[in-house]
């Protein structure tokens, strides 16, 4: 059980007698909601997804180091990864007028983010190795803006869908629907909960992203992304698209099924 959902349930002081009895009394409620328990092989699954993000994220503070270094020189280029190879071009062309100490600690971080690049590389190949065994994986990879990073992590992630009463409650579950907010008798919703897993929200969300820069196509699947953004904001479209791609994320796995297409009316 969620800790979060028994803490109610503790009358007074944290001893483990009322921790145990808080425990009894919440697994009696038939209203509680119970952790499926991964298998050895997903957890083992999910630690790749958390190194290889850890490993993007060193990634990215290394290259804004280098930028902002680069920048004290007078050496600038465009950000991604066309901007990544500009700059180390740069370097190089420039490394005889400047100081030694600089050379130093500048070529130190390239070959830190060399290093990186490399572990990312042979991290994401064992992620997608591990996709293709995966039955479920491969059936969430045809849902459009679920690619095999996105769909091996929910695969791993959610080892039982039918612990979920329905899509909306998956989606609620990793925090993309609006938080309800009612008192006196006013109800009204506010941005989403932000609630569960960070790292499958912000997955879904990039591959909704994805999705909404091929919305022009004359395609039933994106004609609801189309409509949406004619009346809001790109950002909250894409949420809104993440949102309709976790209830088919669900559907998926707990149906069995791959995914098809609407038919265009």
């Amino acid at each position: 059980m969620p800790p979060a959902y028994v803490k109610p349930y503790v009358k007074r002081g944290k001893t483990d007698t009322a921790d145990a009895e808080a425990i009894c009394e919440a697994v009696t409620r038939p209203t509680m909601r119970f952790v499926a328990i991964k298998t050895v092989d997903q957890q083992a699954a999910l630690m790749l997804h958390k190194t290889r993000d850890l490993l993007v994220r060193q990634r990215t503070m290394l290259i804004n180091g280098l930028r902002g270094h680069l920048a004290e020189f007078g050496i600038i280029a465009a950000k991604g990864p066309e901007g990544m190879k500009a700059v180390t071009a740069a370097l190089h062309e420039a490394q005889d007028h400047l100081p030694e100490l600089g050379r130093l600690a500048l070529h130190g971080i390239v070959d830190q983010i060399r290093q990186l690049e490399a572990e990312i590389d042979r991290l994401e190949k064992r992620i997608l190795a591990w996709h293709r065994a995966s039955e479920v994986s491969r059936r969430l990879a045809t849902i459009p803006g679920i690619g095999p990073i996105t769909a091996s992590a929910i695969a791993a992630a959610v080892p039982d869908g039918t612990l979920f009463r329905s899509g909306r409650q998956f989606a609620a579950w990793l925090g993309l629907t609006p938080k309800a907010h009612s008192s006196g008798g006013k109800e009204r919703h506010v941005g989403i909960s932000k609630q569960g897993d960070g790292y499958l929200r912000r997955l879904l969300v990039v591959g909704a992203t994805a999705v909404m820069r091929l919305a022009r196509k004359d395609n039933a699947s994106r004609s609801w992304t189309t409509k949406l953004l004619e009346r809001k904001p790109a950002k909250l479209a894409a949420v809104a698209l993440a949102n309709k791609t976790a209830r088919i994320a669900w559907v998926v796995m707990t149906r069995g099924v791959t995914y098809a297409a609407p038919s265009p009316a």
